[in-house]
């Protein structure tokens, strides 16, 4: 049963991925707002509308929506609503949200090069690209205004941004100073680690971002706020935050001195070391699984414990 919490009302809707149901909010406040939408099937629509209806609302009772971040698990299901009922999120979400081809060729071009460097078995490159039946989740819509980090969010009082970037480039956050909480997408999820998702770069030519790199920061940054609770994008809410970032933080550098261990025998490529990290998976799920061999190595060099260098057409890792 659905029920209200200070205001704020958890509706789990389903997802086929490995994380399971993904969590939307309703917010009380000037405007009925929606945080999130949850991903564009039959089966999340009709657990949307059933558990609106057990709060006594509709679709069409939402006034305006905030997206945490583009993945379609948290943005693809906006064509459930108006295309006039208001939308905010970060800016970074309106090149997914628009899903151009001229945006999917640029974005594919950047992955498949990228594999290259990494020594990405030729098989398995195609893994790390997003198709036309993906970009189906987005539908052009256009944020009505950008949040930033300190915004107030509209229609909500005593809300405000936090950016929080690294699982995605368009990660917010969205804090209530009057009793500490935190809605805070996939930022912190209580028993799951996000995965630093490896985006293009936002022109072509620039450095990529380096999500690991920023999530870490992202984490240090709440520390800075008293917070009580995060109403997480997935599973349960999160109590004891500072214990939970210096617990997540920590299994991140342990997962990094694994790396650098294995840089100690010989220099590698990327790819290399994620069949050493992941060696039951990294087919199956050759984007996550680099993604996150990706991170470490960007922590590792950002601490001058490695270095890279390209040979051949192949960055090689090696023992700084």
């Amino acid at each position: 049963m659905v029920n209200w919490e200070n205001n704020i009302a958890k509706i789990a809707l389903p997802t086929p991925f490995a994380v399971g149901d993904v969590n939307v909010y309703v917010v009380k406040g000037d405007a009925l707002t929606l945080i999130d939408t949850g991903l564009k099937t039959r089966e999340a629509k009709e657990a949307l509308d059933y558990k609106l209806g057990e709060l006594k609302l509709k679709v069409e009772d939402i006034e305006q929506i905030v997206l945490t971040h583009h993945h379609p698990d948290h943005a693809g299901a906006l064509d459930f609503f108006a295309e006039d009922v208001p939308l905010y999120g970060h800016k970074n979400n309106q090149r997914w949200l628009d899903g151009s081809d001229e945006f999917l060729h640029t974005c594919n071009q950047f992955f498949l090069e990228y594999a290259d460097l990494l020594g990405i078995e030729e098989e398995l490159k195609g893994k790390l690209t997003y198709s036309k039946k993906e970009r189906a989740f987005y539908n052009g819509r256009k944020l009505t205004a950008f949040l930033a980090e300190g915004d107030e969010i509209p229609g909500l009082p005593n809300w405000k941004t936090i950016e929080t970037l690294g699982h995605a480039q368009s990660h917010i956050s969205l804090y209530r100073e009057s009793d500490a909480v935190l809605i805070g997408g996939d930022h912190v999820i209580a028993k799951v680690s996000p995965n630093p998702i490896i985006e293009p770069p936002f022109s072509p030519g620039e450095e990529r971002p380096k999500p690991l790199l920023q999530y870490n920061e992202s984490l240090k940054k709440i520390l800075n706020f008293s917070i009580s609770k995060v109403y997480s994008g997935h599973g349960e809410e999160v109590k004891g935050v500072e214990e939970w970032v210096q617990s997540r933080m920590n299994r991140q550098h342990e997962r990094a001195m694994q790396v650098k261990k294995m840089l100690e025998e010989k220099p590698l490529t990327g790819f290399e070391i994620c069949k050493r990290l992941f060696p039951k998976v990294y087919r199956k799920e050759t984007d996550l699984t680099m993604w996150e061999t990706i991170g470490q190595l960007d922590y590792l060099e950002d601490l001058g414990e490695i270095k890279s260098e390209i040979q051949s057409s192949l960055t090689l890792f090696s023992i700084a």
